[in-house]
């Protein structure tokens, strides 16, 4: 017999203590890959989402929520600012580029927004097929919302509120005139309109409610944002009523001294609330770094468990076979080699594990990827393979190393005619 024979014959035999290093192992494993994944993709979203975007203006409230929900389009947005204000902000000699947004509507949970087709540049989208918007009603949809069902010349009703349930603007209805590929970023799962979109749907609603309450009027009109196309820059000075509403400004600097006063001036001179996002997502990435940090540590308690109850079995199996051991000593085996079987063992049990708990990990995080539809904006894959989770694969080599360490030791110190004298 070879050594990896013997090793493994002997690690079938003790099954019961094996398997309890074995699965102490793969849930550790698997934990620390599985959060591997679910941070670098959240991560990264985050960061595809907010690039190019260096500061979001809009009504005062939770700078948090203000990025959630103009940026990553995940909260219920802070409230409107007028539209003079905002044409007023985007005009500042600062601002390279200002990118209106109106929230309100929503249609199968995806949020209709009405915006500029800057929007549209900004992330570099791509058209897989029709056209841009240039008519109120028409819309262009992210690659997510045509995956959901929409398709290219389809209409749709757009419901009110930003989750689904609410009232249908049913006489209102869009024309799908655009599908974008996919992008990776937020503008999949968006359906993109012109302003006046969505300021003739709820002027229209507003009339309505005139004629029965005016003050359930007033009422809507401060849920829903963005009321007429703004005259930002390089819209040859367009009219526009400046009793409308916006949502937000996506504000790209001019220059780096921008961030330095820009958001000081918006904060102190206006009645807005100026935001940073990569200040915002720092704050929000630390909060959920709380929670990952607490399941790397219970990963770690399993791994430092996982190596302790290998050195246990393999010590329990050394002073059980030490009869065993002197008598292979006695057949010509080296001290190394008897060393050699009990290190192959723990190299066997923990590559094992390791192995087992990646192969976990990417299963459960495919899994749960694609059985939570309702977590649109985070495309969970159990699919890739990342660089970090490379430094694991040394993990059996070090937990077997630990774990055979000192019952290698006894088992290379011991004494052949004492053992078999005492048998």
């Amino acid at each position: 017999m070879n050594l990896l024979t013997l090793s493994l014959a002997d690690v079938r035999h003790r099954k019961l203590a094996n398997s309890l290093h074995l699965i102490l192992l793969t849930l550790g494993v698997a934990i620390i890959t599985a959060l591997l994944l679910i941070s670098s993709e959240i991560g990264g979203r985050l960061e595809r989402d907010a690039e190019g975007i260096d500061m979001v203006i809009g009504a005062k409230g939770s700078p948090l929520q203000l990025i959630l929900s103009t940026v990553y389009h995940l909260d219920i947005p802070t409230g409107n600012i007028p539209l003079d204000e905002a044409s007023r902000w985007a005009k500042n000699p600062m601002v390279a580029q200002a990118i209106p947004l109106s929230l309100g509507d929503n249609t199968k949970g995806f949020r209709i927004v009405g915006t500029t087709t800057d929007l549209v540049q900004h992330y570099q989208g791509r058209l897989r097929g029709g056209r841009l918007w240039q008519r109120p009603m028409e819309a262009v949809i992210g690659s997510e919302v045509a995956r959901a069902g929409l398709k290219l010349d389809q209409p749709f009703v757009g419901v009110h509120c930003l989750s689904a349930g609410g009232h249908a603007h049913a006489d209102h209805p869009y024309q799908v005139v655009g599908v974008l590929e996919p992008t990776g970023t937020v503008l999949d799962r968006l359906i993109l309109t012109s302003l006046d979109s969505v300021w003739e749907i709820h002027a229209q609603h507003h009339h309505d409610a005139d004629d029965h309450d005016e003050d359930a009027a007033e009422d809507h009109a401060a849920d829903h944002g963005a009321e007429g196309e703004p005259a930002m820059p390089g819209d040859a000075g367009a009219a526009y009523d400046p009793s409308r509403e916006i949502t937000a400004l996506l504000i790209q600097y001019r220059s780096p001294l921008a961030a330095i006063s820009l958001p000081r001036m918006v904060n102190s001179q206006s009645k807005l609330q100026a935001a940073v996002p990569a200040f915002e997502t720092a704050r929000l990435l630390q909060l959920l770094g709380l929670g990952f940090d607490t399941l790397r540590a219970l990963a770690g308690v399993l791994i430092v468990t996982a190596a302790l109850s290998a050195f246990i079995a393999l010590y329990n199996a050394m002073e059980t076979r030490q009869y065993d051991l002197a008598v292979l000593r006695c057949l010509g085996a080296s001290r190394g080699r008897v060393v050699a079987i009990l290190w192959i063992q723990a190299i066997a049990l923990s590559t094992a594990g390791t192995l087992l708990g990646l192969l976990l990990a990417h299963a459960a995080v495919e899994a749960i990827g694609r059985l939570a539809n309702t977590a649109r904006g985070v495309d969970l894959s159990g699919l890739v393979v990342l660089p970090a989770e490379l430094p694991i694969l040394l993990l059996p080599l070090l937990v077997g190393s630990v774990a055979a360490l000192i019952p290698a030791w006894r088992a290379y110190r011991s004494d052949i005619a004492a053992t078999l004298s005492g048998a």
